[in-house]
């Protein structure tokens, strides 16, 4: 059994996805799709802007499903299909790249949420207030001792359970910081704080919760092809409405990656392909259970080998 996984925000770098499109014209529809659906030429960020435009939260997430996507219409172009699939998943915003792959979500649909979402996440807490730090070398139990101990009064929330050895804390920045001191002093074997400009995944993140509540309730959402492991359960769901609903609890839930992977290797998944940019996921896959074959697949060059795999 196979299934599809869709990278988080973190995995973008200019030029993604530009080989797909002069490859494959169907990948070139997809950042056409999305250009038109946002009113811009955000293809032309992705391939040719600056690292520092691309990687603000409102770019950054509708630019990594686009190329997420294009990577989907490649396989499609080579015969592969979600006929093969048994589940798709996402890390946070690849959630959505999950769902449009799987026909939950229509591409421009998808392309304006995450421009909400993106936008909404980023005014939620004013910039400088809060923070994230990725605890590496302690289990999500230790993780989230430790931010329960640095909370002192504050927000400071376990956010991403990514694999074994790496927790990604996030809530107020001084209790991130302090975090990042306690964690050091219960054996983690590095705690640092990353580059990002908001507390995903807290407490503090309800104001962009309520944005999508609304935003979601204005889109058409179908049930998938195929079940979509949902990162704040980490377990399969197809219901239209608990999707919706799953994705406005995600903006401040936990994401369940860890588990989400356990879940799908219980059902009988032996092997995931990460969909889009970046390797981090396959990384993740290969430290939580070394049973899976764990590939990405981003560059044409990646989608030929696949193709030609299958049929030998």
């Amino acid at each position: 059994m196979r299934a599809f996984v869709f990278p988080g925000q973190g995995a973008q770098t200019i030029g993604m996805g530009q080989a797909l499109a002069e490859t494959y014209p169907a990948a070139k529809a997809v950042f056409d799709e999305v250009d038109d659906a946002l009113g811009e030429n955000l293809s032309g960020l992705i391939w040719d802007g600056d690292i520092a435009d691309l990687t603000l939260t409102r770019n950054a997430q509708p630019a990594l499903m686009a190329v997420s996507l294009a990577t989907m219409r490649a396989l499609e172009s080579e015969g592969i299909t979600l006929d093969s699939v048994s589940f798709v998943a996402g890390h946070s915003l690849g959630e959505y790249s999950a769902l449009a792959a799987a026909g939950a979500i229509g591409v421009a649909d998808t392309a304006r949420l995450l421009r909400i979402r993106g936008t909404a996440m980023q005014e939620a807490v004013p910039v400088g207030v809060g923070a994230m730090a990725a605890l590496l070398g302690l289990d999500f139990e230790a993780a989230k001792a430790v931010a329960e101990e640095a909370a002192q009064g504050e927000v400071c929330e376990a956010a991403n359970d990514n694999d074994p050895a790496q927790v990604v804390v996030s809530g107020h920045k001084d209790a991130v910081e302090r975090a990042v001191v306690i964690a050091k002093e219960h054996g983690a074997k590095r705690a640092v704080l990353l580059p990002v400009s908001a507390p995903f995944h807290s407490s503090l993140m309800a104001p962009a919760a309520e944005a999508m509540a609304k935003a979601l309730s204005e889109v058409d959402l179908v049930r998938p092809a195929v079940p979509l492991v949902a990162n704040v359960l980490a377990s399969g769901v197809s219901d239209p409405a608990t999707i919706r609903a799953l994705l406005v609890d995600q903006i401040t839930g936990s994401v369940r990656w860890r588990e989400s992977v356990i879940y799908m290797a219980a059902e009988g998944v032996t092997e995931i392909w990460e969909i889009g940019a970046g390797k981090a996921l396959s990384g993740m896959v290969k430290r939580i259970d070394r049973g899976i074959a764990a590939k990405a697949v981003g560059s044409p060059d990646d989608v030929k080998a696949v193709a030609l795999e299958l049929q030998n």
